[in-house]
């Protein structure tokens, strides 16, 4: 009897452990992640920088809750988010990886193309055709084109850009059948099926949503590893160290430099997510400086969200709360962050070595 006793009360203690700790709930926790230090994550033709100091990418963890965990949300910078508000229209967590690994990819090109402007260094574009971002439930491609296919012909034409290729699909009657050749995973497929008509603009289409996808290839060569870390909040710091290691230009003088923000092909720095817990992840690296996207707000969003902050008055107020000294600098392109680095005194002028001897004397 007291054996059987034991078991049940095994059994209860395990079911009350899974539902507490391991079952998941439909909601996720977003906190501070890491600081990534991009010398290991960043190459120009073969090399990797060795320069004192660090420049580092930023992350927010999320991780999805479970009925304990869902109390995290009551600990500093941490925030339940549901999967609706995480994952928007995308149907799994999976999509939802690959949408964010297309991002990280964009990323790289714009962050690539943004460093290598700013040097005055050649590059090339090329196109690659266009990029799924979802398919439609009515399109006759539903079940055979996934979001992160790249369509790289139709009927056997290629195109130099994706205003071409959709000036071509126009062309054509609805119902008309159509060859697609699209990339997955690195393997090409072709398949065929009826173009419908959009209901948003009444023509022909195919029934998807749609990027462009190119790459960029330049002289000297960079690779970027980014790893399984995706979204487009890297670009600032990635062109950054592209720049330094492509101008030769020592621009970190030996200062530990975190930061965050998208970047355009241009050079303008965009706001990103989560940015009070990159503040918290650099701070806990030991960073002493933090570029932090400062985007005009529109005066219509301001006006119907009063309380609305760009990202560097967050980053402001996260700092203050935390009590750091990491220097918080505000950046609106790139060429902004160029000059603040560029009248940085280096790390060790700070220290005379004749007014140390003196002080340990006295």
């Amino acid at each position: 009897m007291k054996k059987i006793s034991f078991w049940i009360k095994g059994l209860l203690l395990f079911v009350v452990f899974y539902f507490l700790f391991l079952r998941p709930i439909p909601y996720y926790i977003e906190r501070p992640g890491s600081a990534e230090d991009l010398d290991p994550m960043i190459e120009v033709e073969g090399e990797y920088s060795s320069e004192p100091g660090k420049f580092m990418m930023t992350t927010v963890e999320i991780l999805q809750a479970t009925p304990f965990t869902y109390l995290f949300q009551f600990l500093p910078y941490n925030d339940v988010v549901s999967e609706t508000e995480l994952f928007g229209d995308i149907e799994d967590y999976e999509e939802y990886n690959t949408l964010q690994s297309y991002y990280m990819e964009s990323s790289i090109h714009s962050a690539i193309v943004a460093a290598f402007d700013a040097a005055g260094l050649p590059y090339n574009l090329e196109y690659k055709g266009v990029y799924v971002m979802s398919v439609t439930e009515n399109s006759n491609f539903a079940g055979i084109l996934q979001m992160g296919d790249t369509i790289t012909e139709v009927d056997d034409l290629k195109f130099e850009n994706t205003e071409e290729f959709m000036d071509y699909i126009k062309s054509l009657e609805v119902g008309k059948t159509v060859s697609i050749k699209y990339e997955r995973d690195g393997t090409e497929y072709i398949s065929e099926g009826d173009l419908i008509e959009l209901e948003e603009t009444g023509e022909s289409g195919i029934g998807i949503s749609l990027v462009d996808q190119s790459s960029v290839e330049t002289d000297p060569e960079v690779v970027i590893h980014s790893g399984e870390i995706g979204g487009p909040s890297a670009g600032l710091m990635y062109s950054l160290q592209v720049y330094s290691m492509v101008t030769n230009t020592n621009l970190r003088a030996g200062h530990i430099i975190a930061g965050t923000g998208t970047i355009s092909e241009d050079g303008t720095i965009g706001p990103i997510g989560g940015i009070d817990k990159k503040v918290v992840a650099a701070d806990e690296e030991g960073a002493t400086i933090f570029f932090a996207p400062d985007e005009e707000i529109d005066s219509d969003l301001k006006e119907e969200y009063p309380d609305y902050k760009s990202n560097y008055e967050i980053a402001v107020e996260a700092a203050e709360d935390i009590d750091t000294d990491m220097e918080i600098v505000p950046v609106k392109t790139f060429n902004d962050a160029i000059k603040y680095l560029e009248q940085l005194s280096p790390v060790s002028s700070r220290f005379d070595p004749e007014q140390k001897v003196d002080a340990l004397a006295a």
